[in-house]
């Protein structure tokens, strides 16, 4: 009866080894039963009042945190062409490329809240939360109770968590979504009921159709389905293959110009260091969390789900990116939750005043980062100060040149309509010349990100401005964008 037991607990990759081993590959004595004292049962009586702790004290950190200065920062250039879709006919929504389901889905919410930026960003700061409460549940569900309080908390204080619960942005979506279908998995592998598959199924395809790049969590799912659940391969890969098909039809159809592939460089050193800065906010953090996530071992079944899911995506996209592209650590940020996990099983073995302390310590650490994310230029530019250049020095007949489309949804966005300069590509003939008799005396120039402004600079809009005879008169670079101000050579010389 003893082997039988032994035989059937899916807790190691490898075949279970006799009794003599047990204590060397379950040193901390997770795998047998707790011994029952009588301040034990009283203890247990309890628990049912507190079930809900780990779902709800995570949730409220999250909501807090994320819900704190959420229209402080400006929309940046992603977020301009969300709104730019919320704002449009429901067939511009389709022009998104990658994130045109996002569009479509803050198309139909703009509909009903408006398309303000708090508006916009509330549909990600419920799915962080919504998220962070199901990393809690999840964790306890596969460890204990306070393993899932401390997940769910760790998750929610990392700063990259608090920016993307406040940016119009699918990353927030795909993770709840990544996190659902995590928590479906393992009902899925021990009894493959119809249902338990269509609800994972279903989640595959808004995992997909949130960011196509995500549907990498299933390489680790499948991982572990391989490891634990041969048997339900079959099912478990008729399961996913909607998804899949999905995001096959997407790339084929919308792609085929690049627009459904999720953007991203080629891996080279420097995008390599910097990647746990970009994932956990702070690079420390990153460190922190993967030296905890050490501590997580050996592979009990439990462990090893979530690092299948910490690891497997993030090696796949790092193979994928070798040929195509497409290395991003923004769009990993669905692989968190694990690291979150991982580093809660690790200080859950602490004495409960060490594994406070520890959570705090990762608060502490993040708390500059988390004063950084809420600043006006938070998500790496700054908007409203590229606004407010335009309207305060501004005057009556300017002209303005667009470096990129998300610069001329800047301006609709934030500048009073009476006060913005007019568009000289877009400018009826004869109003909008720039150079000619009768055009704009003085044309701004707006781009993303910082460039020099001379006659020897490669942009394209600097050189159509300095051919047309602007010269430049003044310079500013807000956070992440540059503004110029040109006067006509024809004035100067007057």
């Amino acid at each position: 009866m003893r082997e039988s037991t032994m035989m059937d607990a899916d807790t190691m990759v490898l075949p279970r080894l006799g009794p003599a081993e047990a204590g060397v590959e379950d040193p901390w004595g997770e795998d047998r039963p707790p011994r029952r004292s009588r301040s034990a049962a009283r203890a247990a009586a309890g628990v049912g009042r507190w079930r809900v702790a780990p779902w709800l004290l995570p949730a409220l950190l999250a909501g807090g945190l994320g819900g704190a200065g959420l229209g402080t920062p400006g929309l940046r250039t992603e977020e301009l062409a969300t709104w730019r879709a919320a704002t449009s006919p429901w067939r511009d929504a389709l022009t998104g490329g990658e994130a045109a389901p996002y569009h479509l889905l803050v198309r139909g919410w703009a509909e009903l809240f408006g398309a303000s930026d708090v508006a916009l960003r509330l549909p990600s700061l419920l799915a962080v939360t919504a998220a962070v409460a199901l990393v809690g549940g999840l964790a306890a569900r596969l460890f204990v109770p306070g393993t899932g309080v401390l997940a769910g908390a760790i998750l929610a204080v990392l700063p990259t968590t608090t920016r993307y619960a406040q940016e119009a942005q699918p990353h927030a979506v795909a993770l709840f979504a990544a996190v659902l279908a995590t928590w479906l998995l393992p009902p899925v592998l021990d009894r493959p009921t119809a249902r338990r598959l269509a609800s994972y199924a279903g989640t595959v395809v808004l995992l997909g159709l949130c960011q196509p790049g995500a549907l990498l969590l299933l390489v680790g799912h499948g991982w572990i389905v391989l490891a634990f659940r041969r048997r339900a391969a079959g099912r478990w890969l008729a399961a996913v293959t909607p998804g899949v098909l999905l995001l096959a039809a997407l790339l084929w159809f919308g792609g085929r110009g690049g627009g459904f592939l999720p953007p991203g460089v080629r891996p080279d050193p420097a995008a390599l260091v910097a990647a746990p800065r970009e994932l956990f906010g702070v690079a420390a953090l990153g460190v922190a969390l993967a030296g905890l996530a050490l501590f997580s071992l050996p592979l009990r079944h439990a462990a090893a789900i979530c690092t299948a899911w910490a690891l497997v995506p993030a090696l796949a996209m790092l193979l994928v990116a070798w040929a195509v592209p497409v290395w991003s650590p923004a769009g990993l940020f669905f692989t968190v939750p694990a690291w979150a996990v991982l580093g809660a099983v690790a200080l859950s073995r602490l004495r409960p005043g060490w594994a406070v302390a520890g959570l705090a310590a990762i608060a502490l650490v993040g708390v500059p980062a988390q004063a950084t994310v809420r600043a006006s230029d938070g998500h790496g530019q700054d908007p409203r100060r590229v606004a407010a250049i335009i309207d305060g020095s501004g005057q009556r007949g300017d002209g303005v040149l667009y470096g990129d489309p998300a610069a001329r949804a800047l301006v609709a966005r934030y500048v009073p309509a009476g006060h913005r300069p007019l568009d000289v590509l877009v400018a009826p003939a004869g109003q909008g010349c720039a150079g000619c008799p009768g055009g704009p005396r003085r044309l701004w120039l707006i781009q993303p990100g910082h460039h020099a402004v001379s006659r020897s600079s490669g942009d394209a809009p600097v050189q159509r401005a300095l051919r047309a005879g602007y010269q430049p008169a003044q310079v500013w670079w807000p956070t992440g964008y540059t503004v110029v101000l040109l006067l006509a050579e024809r004035q100067q010389s007057a």
